[in-house]
């Protein structure tokens, strides 16, 4: 009776251990679900699991191989049109590719590069020259490097590479990137004409697991909703190329990663609001809490450029610690009521301790517009080697900003400025114009050159 009984209360257990299971599965399931990002570039599912995606491709290529020329078109859902894998090195020159069929494979799209133009996966190294690639199909990315690993935290690469230049990518719906890399895929692209159409479809794209991406010169343009020119959950560098982007930030860096430009064109008209943003802004550092991106410092950096906003603040931070480097650039914001820096809490993260942590580095730079800090947010803003600011900062007296100046370099107010501490190599502070307007330092008034 006593075995009876006690193989009853365990099969009674174990069969609550597996109920409880699934419900704290669908509960997981169901928050992931709804803390997407209304900028991210993923769809709203979040998965995890590389064995999730399937493939299959119109041109399937493992082994080394050269094609020439010829015209590759996929009309299926969740297919490619050409596929490279495995340890192959492999040359397309002279191509058009053409994929339709709206896929509706959520994450397999945007994690592993299912019904992609292009894929290269498993090691592949491929070469694409004087391609003409186009998309016409909900999560159809153009061409896809997916490097074997995409997870949060992704520490590894299979080595998959792309190489491709002199080409033209175009795609027309959702969902739909330029060039992408994700799982440690690494993309090389050079001078390339890029045009995107759709929401969520950057023209330089990155997702889970993130990458290398490698761009020089070319057009990126985008005119989609929560499309920018530049999408980073990866180490993203640009040169000597255009980027705009008509409907949306011009580029956005979420949680660990970086983007970096030089002698880039950056324009951007953000006239439209996407999912959870409350605030127009042209470069934009966050971190989404959708487990795309590892937590940790966002880093953009841009050299010897011009960047252009056209709606909202030129900066803008919430829910990460950042940093920006600026050297040498022309920073315009046609907007008459846009900030050059925002660092605010927003929708992402926990209220009370998602505002920003921000490190501004300014070398031989010059710029106007203002800068606002929340209460919970903090700014350290470095001017270096002849560089110049003109605005107020933190003048509703909220956030905590330390002050860094060198001998060289100057502040000159348009309204009152608060900040915590100032360091200025010039001790009478006559690099600092007031303009009949208050500094103050950790509430005490600072005279300076008047």
């Amino acid at each position: 009776m006593q075995k009876k009984d006690k193989i009853t209360y365990t099969a009674i257990i174990t069969a609550l251990v597996a109920t409880l299971g699934v419900l704290w599965f669908l509960i997981i399931d169901t928050v992931n679900t709804n803390n997407t990002s209304g900028d991210n570039n993923a769809p709203a599912m979040n998965g995890g699991s590389s064995s999730s995606a399937s493939y299959s491709a119109i041109k399937e290529i493992a082994s080394d191989e050269t094609i020439t020329s010829g015209e590759f078109s996929s009309t299926n859902a969740d297919e490619n049109a050409i596929s490279a894998s495995g340890n192959i090195t492999a040359t397309l020159s002279g191509i058009t590719v053409t994929k339709t069929g709206d896929s509706d494979g959520g994450d397999n799209t945007s994690f592993y590069g299912t019904n992609s133009a292009i894929i290269a996966k498993g090691g592949a190294n491929l070469t694409i020259k004087n391609a003409n690639i186009t998309t016409d199909a909900t999560g159809a990315n153009g061409v896809f490097a997916y490097g074997g690993s995409a997870t949060t935290n992704n520490s590894s690469s299979d080595g998959t590479t792309i190489n491709i230049s002199d080409s033209t990518i175009t795609t027309s719906k959702d969902n739909s990137g330029g060039i992408m890399a994700t799982g440690g895929g690494i993309m090389n692209a050079e001078n390339l004409t890029v045009t995107t159409a759709g929401t969520s479809s950057a023209a330089i794209r990155s997702d889970r697991g993130g990458g290398t991406v490698m761009v020089n010169n070319g057009t990126y343009k985008t005119t989609g909703k929560g499309s920018p020119a530049i999408y980073s959950t990866a180490d993203i560098t640009v040169k000597n190329a255009t980027l705009i982007a008509t409907a949306s930030e011009g580029a956005i860096i979420e949680g660990k990663n970086s983007i970096t430009l030089e002698n880039v064109s950056l324009t951007d008209t953000n006239n439209s609001l996407n999912g959870q943003s409350t605030t127009y802004k042209n470069i934009f550092l966050y971190q989404s809490m959708s487990g795309d991106a590892a937590t940790g410092k966002a880093v953009f950096t841009a050299k010897d450029s011009t960047i252009t906003t056209n709606k909202g603040d030129s900066f803008y931070v919430t829910n990460t610690t950042a940093e920006i480097n600026l050297e040498n650039n022309t920073i315009i914001n046609n907007d008459s009521t846009g900030n050059f820096l925002r660092i605010q809490a927003d929708s992402w993260g926990n209220s009370g301790s998602n505002g920003g942590t921000v490190t501004l580095n300014m070398n031989n730079q010059k710029v106007s517009g203002n800068v606002v800090v929340d209460s919970i947010s903090k700014l350290t803003m470095n001017l270096t080697n002849g560089s110049s600011f003109i605005g107020a900062i933190n003048g509703e007296n909220s956030g905590e900003v330390e002050l860094v100046l060198d001998g060289s370099s100057s502040v000159t107010l348009t309204g009152d400025a608060y900040v915590k501490s100032l360091a200025n190599a010039d001790t009478t502070n006559s690099n600092i114009y007031t303009n009949g307007y208050k500094l103050y330092v950790n509430g005490t008034l600072i005279s300076s050159n008047l």
